[in-house]
């Protein structure tokens, strides 16, 4: 899969960066955490009444499809602190949450899984808050 470019705005930005430091204060070295980071050090940034409504933002909630399954499944994209699997709100520091962090409706994401390939498709973008108008959620 070619790597495409992904989206964050300043503001989630910000608050990743801070997640990150305060895990790194704590001594943690964990690969979610890395690769969080390496998806802010490659993302374009864009303030938040910029960014295209389509792309998944902290807070969105979107339709995934399993490219192996065809599985429909809607999650939100939350901080840790706020993820429950049985309401559907994923941790951007989850495989399947920072692997959509930043793309695009339309898009394919893929990750590796202990038996090779995970692949899901965007389906929609239900819920943005940028495009809502809700800029600090």
């Amino acid at each position: 899969m070619t790597v495409r470019d992904i989206f964050i705005t300043e503001f989630d930005r910000e608050r990743l960066r801070e997640l990150l430091k305060v895990a790194e204060h704590f001594g943690s070295s964990r690969q979610d955490l890395r690769d969080l980071s390496e998806e802010l050090e490659r993302a374009a940034i864009v303030s938040s009444d910029e960014i295209p409504a389509d792309v998944v933002t902290m807070n969105s909630k979107v339709v995934l499809r399993d490219v192996d399954t065809s599985e429909l499944m809607t999650v939100s994209l939350v901080f840790p602190n706020d993820a429950d699997a049985a309401s559907g709100a994923v941790s951007v520091l989850a495989p399947v949450g920072t692997a959509i962090l930043g793309y695009r409706e339309g898009d394919t994401v893929e990750w590796p899984v202990p038996a090779g390939k995970r692949r899901i498709y965007i389906e929609e973008v239900v819920y943005q808050p940028e495009a809502a108008g809700d800029f600090h959620l």
